[in-house]
């Protein structure tokens, strides 16, 4: 079985970042134009943080922080690679980089009643509807 390798997101990631969020199945953005490739570039070190998960060499998930409200601005991993951990450790590592900067709880929001919103109630994260109802938001208490 190949290796998982985690490591901070670099500029020369954004192409195949960019590419995997749009290949999801679900969550995926109604207006692709809405996050442009200078976001991406924008949450490596300005306003947040990225992670990356390589297998093989092949970007398999990528996961953002932004440090400016302590949330989860995005957390993908390959179809292809679901149920492997990769969003597990990449999630880990964006929880506790805010932590670090001193925030008491991480926050996210997310599609209603897709495999994400079980997937962060199975990590022990608190729910609540969104008044979109559509989506769920999730916050995770130091």
């Amino acid at each position: 079985m190949s290796q998982r390798h985690f490591r901070r997101a670099i500029e020369a990631d954004i192409a195949a970042m960019a590419a995997l969020r749009l290949s999801v199945r679900e969550n995926r953005l109604s207006d692709p134009s809405r996050v442009t490739l200078a976001d991406y570039h924008d949450y490596l070190e300005r306003l947040g943080r990225g992670w990356v998960c390589e297998i093989d060499g092949v970007l398999a998930g990528f996961s953002y922080a932004d440090k400016r409200d302590g949330s989860i601005w995005a957390l993908f991993v390959d179809p292809t690679l679901e149920g492997r951990g990769i969003g597990k450790g990449l999630l880990a590592l964006a929880v506790d980089y805010l932590f670090s900067l001193g925030h008491a709880s991480v926050v996210l929001s997310t599609g209603a009643d897709t495999r994400a919103d079980a997937f962060y109630a199975a990590q022990g994260w608190i729910r609540s509807v969104s008044p979109n109802q559509s989506e769920v938001r999730y916050a995770l208490l130091r």
